[in-house]
């Protein structure tokens, strides 16, 4: 393990003489990761176990981090071009969109074992849960929908034409629909999950590549990642409206949120991660700056406030940069 010192990120930005101020943020530890230098992509949290569950799509495996002893201890295989990943602590199940194959695999959080496989649409990335429906949507990239699984059975059991490419799909508790982003559009279409069918398409000025989604839902606030023009919009739930735009990293992809603080992280292509702060319903840039290379991927948890970076190559291996705020929270 390197990085043992608490490094101020950011700082390089500010001898630029960027405007924007510097991360808010220190690294902690950066924690050998196993595999391949090669690409990483979605992560998720599960609480329980305190495992963080990577997508190392290069290498075709989930791996699985112990976040108390910092370290991995397992990479589940089969999984090929791995893409997408969600842990849901209610069904203690995890799922991971395999683009190698076009399918969705059902992990069992105790055993670490895959336990089912679903056909899903052309490149299937993103995925969202809806609890009451007891349904998982399945952003398929390529092939222009969403596939919908039930939990219970794990079975295909809809494919929603959605008319361009799909980038994130988010549920979102409050209304009880689920939200994807048609990118190649400048559209977010609002899916009922008693029908599976759009019952909205919200246009989105100002939107070149809206791929990455966080909604938050007490705020009734979208946040939207366009990839192509680098810019974070916000997007009013209530009007239906964009309110407000900010520039960020080249082709932001992850978004992640932090609710104590009320932090969004936007994590780029580029490496370059961006931090806002929700105050109310607006939001607030709090900083910017590089995080490490290809830092494109995030995953926060809220009950420490740490953030993880999967990073492909730091001096040549894989490693997760674990960062902390510097300003520490109630």
């Amino acid at each position: 393990m390197v990085g043992l010192a608490i490094v101020l990120l950011g700082a390089a930005s500010a001898a630029c003489g960027q405007a924007h101020p510097p991360l808010p943020l220190a690294t902690v530890a950066d924690a050998a990761l196993t595999g391949r230098a090669t690409r990483w992509d979605y992560a998720s949290l599960e609480p329980v176990r305190h495992h963080l569950f990577l997508a190392h799509l290069g290498d075709g495996v989930v791996t699985v981090f112990d976040t108390l002893h910092r370290r991995v201890v397992a990479d589940i295989p089969g999984v090929s071009r791995v893409h997408g990943v969600l842990a849901i602590p209610e069904l203690d199940r995890i799922y991971a969109s395999a683009t190698g194959t076009d399918e969705v695999v059902a992990i069992d959080a105790a055993s670490l074992k895959i336990v089912a496989r679903m056909p899903t649409g052309d490149y299937p990335d993103g995925m969202a849960y809806a609890p009451k429906a007891h349904k998982l949507y399945v952003s398929n990239e390529q092939g222009g929908s969403d596939t919908v699984i039930d939990v219970r059975s794990n079975r295909r059991i809809a494919t929603i034409a959605l008319g361009g490419e799909v980038g994130n799909t988010q549920y979102d508790p409050v209304s009880g629909h689920v939200f994807a982003n048609v990118q190649t559009r400048g559209v977010l279409a609002e899916i009922d999950p008693a029908t599976d069918k759009v019952v909205a398409r919200i246009v989105l000025p100002g939107a070149r590549g809206n791929h990455g989604l966080y909604i938050d839902a007490p705020a009734r606030l979208a946040f939207i990642g366009c990839e192509d023009n680098a810019t974070l919009l916000v997007l009013d739930l209530r009007s239906r409206r964009v309110t407000a735009f900010f520039d960020v990293g080249e082709e932001p992809d992850v978004l992640a949120f932090d609710p104590g603080p009320g932090w969004l992280y936007v994590a780029s292509e580029s490496g370059e991660v961006a931090v806002f702060e929700v105050k109310g319903r607006r939001l607030q840039p709090l900083g910017r700056g590089m995080l490490g290379p290809n830092a494109h991927v995030v995953a926060v948890d809220p009950a420490t406030h740490r953030a993880y970076f999967p990073l492909k190559a730091w001096q040549g291996k894989p490693v997760l940069r674990i960062t902390a705020p510097r300003v520490p929270h109630a």
